[in-house]
């Protein structure tokens, strides 16, 4: 059974490829088109598909469009309704609807020898939570899906047994968490339905004194579901035009959103939790990216185990949708790994350096190359294996700094081009974790937070945030040797088990995919050294 998903109704548009129950691939069309998100989540881009990674997993497999037994699209538009009837202001929506009832007519297009028959539409929500409860390695567990919105709601909750779904409760729009966070995006400033973590940041530096106040708007029911009406947030704190600084009243009412969401996640699970008794939960949709509150959801919660989609958001829909199809035939199996992008051969990387005319090593081992550069706290561009699906870095497209030295929060955020206020994370073998971070162990997808051991937060402050927490990505030794043997070297030389990792890009682009990406990324960015899987290119030489 051969199922290519596909998601690109809203934004993050991916695609996502099973052939026999098992995951064979899965990229953003962001990573190969250089626009971040893919497009923005507008009626008028909805007829956009995400023809350059469908391509690149059929190709992945070596299968033509004609083999497919199925393509599996993540919105179901004979569930849609029109917007005015949901209650929401979106005068143009029903465009989005007519480019998703033609979306088999554009695939056969934009991929020759499909049969548009073979185009089956699987509804958004159960697209999410396919991503989590089919991918996860729990074939039985509860399911929490929270997001923006899908065809008519914005919620499912739900049970996985054997990896088939039950679905217990839904939430019907207006009501909306991700709607109530992307409205507060907005009006801090920020871009909607793209820069929300940054309010998760800001939330930090502020306190939630609004928080009685948006207990007026928002609220679950105790019955599986919840309200959440669009708040008068001009009432409560000023709009911050875009680009001017933050305030204390803008950093208070991000820290009450963030508490009011939090406390719904926890009334959902509770209630999930009561019908059905299980020991896990697996998340998904864009409020499954809000890393401090799923950390609450983990420790204040009544599940033992909570396990996120790392592409939790609309790119993991691509994955759920395919893996909801496939069951339908037979058994799945877990996704593998978070790496399931895009790889070159070391042949490939010696070509595409050759053809840049760049001065570069091949190192005997280049993660002791990388220890070395970091230790002399150089910042390091790290380009290996396959890149990662989602939108975090995990050690595959990665810029990796020291993290003893204070300054480089600045340092790397003025890399980047990001807000003083973003946090970067640390990478640390996961048996040394328990030593220095209290929170979900082992955490491989930086999809919580952790506080900080009192110990440690004056010998790696560059990773500690102002609360005292970071957002730690754990590595596994037997899954990540390379990753492991840099970070020990670095250890060796430093007496820091820890290592800077942040994604590798700079802001308002998506993170680095291949190595054309990775050059010109070095070339514009004061990066010291180049790691382009086994070669080494240091911008002293190439800049000399």
């Amino acid at each position: 059974m051969r199922v290519l998903g596909i998601n690109s109704l809203f934004h993050d548009p991916a695609a996502a490829l099973i052939v026999d129950g098992r995951v064979v691939a899965a990229a953003e069309e962001e990573r190969f088109s250089r626009r971040k998100h893919g497009k923005r989540p507008v009626p008028f881009s909805a007829w956009e598909l995400p023809e350059l990674s469908a391509r690149w997993c059929l190709d992945r497999a070596g299968l033509d469009p004609s083999a497919l037994d199925a393509v599996a699209y993540s919105y179901d538009p004979e569930l849609a309704r029109p917007a005015d009837r949901l209650g929401l202001d979106d005068p143009w929506d029903r465009l989005r609807q007519e480019y998703a009832r033609e979306a088999p007519g554009f695939l056969a297009e934009v991929l020759p020898g499909l049969d548009p028959e073979q185009v089956r539409f699987v509804p958004h929500h159960v697209a999410h939570a396919a991503s989590a409860g089919q991918a996860s390695p729990y074939p039985d567990c509860a399911v929490l899906v929270l997001d923006g919105r899908g065809e008519c709601g914005s919620h499912l909750a739900g049970r996985y047994t054997g990896r088939r779904l039950d679905v217990l409760a839904t939430q019907s729009l207006p009501d909306s968490m991700g709607l109530f966070y992307e409205e507060l995006t907005e009006h801090l400033g920020f871009l909607r339905s793209s820069d929300e973590f940054k309010v998760m940041a800001l939330a930090s530096y502020g306190k939630p004194r609004f928080l009685d106040e948006l207990r007026g708007y928002v609220g679950t029911d105790g019955e599986g579901r919840f309200r959440a009406r669009s708040v008068p947030w001009a009432e409560l704190a000023p709009a911050r035009p875009a680009g001017e600084p933050w305030t204390e009243e803008h950093a208070d009412l991000a820290a009450s959103a963030q508490a009011c969401l939090e406390e719904v996640l926890l009334g959902l699970a509770r209630w999930l939790h009561e019908r059905t008794g299980d020991r896990v939960l697996a998340l998904a949709g864009g409020v499954a990216l809000n890393c401090v509150a799923n950390t609450r959801l983990h420790r204040e919660g009544p599940f033992d185990t909570v396990w996120v989609q790392p592409a939790a958001g609309d790119a993991g829909t691509a994955l759920g949708a395919a893996l909801h199809v496939a069951h339908l035939e037979g058994p799945v199996e877990a996704m593998p790994t978070a790496a399931l992008g895009r790889e070159w051969s070391v042949p490939e990387l010696r070509a595409w350096l050759e053809r840049a005319a760049v001065p570069y090593e091949e190192p005997e081992d280049i993660a002791e190359t990388v220890a070395e550069e970091l230790a002399r706290d150089g910042i390091v561009a790290w380009f290996q294996g396959r890149s990662e699906y989602g939108p975090r870095a995990l050690g595959h497209r990665s810029l990796l700094a020291h993290p003893g030295r204070a300054a480089n929060l600045e340092r790397l955020n003025a890399v980047k081009g990001r807000e003083e206020f973003r946090p970067v994370a640390p990478m640390v073998l996961a048996e040394r974790a328990p030593e220095l971070f209290d929170g979900p162990l082992p955490s491989p997808y930086m999809l919580f937070v952790h506080d900080v051991a009192e110990a440690w937060r004056e010998r790696i402050p560059a990773v500690v945030h102002v609360d005292g927490t970071a957002r730690i990505q754990t590595v596994d030794r037997a899954e990540e040797p390379l990753v492991a043997r840099m970070i020990e070297g670095f250890e060796r030389r430093t007496g820091l088990p820890v290592v800077v990792n942040t994604s590798l890009n700079t802001a308002g682009r998506p993170m680095v995919d291949d190595p054309r990406d990775a050059l010109e990324c070095f070339g514009s960015a004061p990066v010291d050294l180049l790691a382009l899987g086994p070669f080494a290119v240091r911008r002293a030489e190439v800049f000399a």
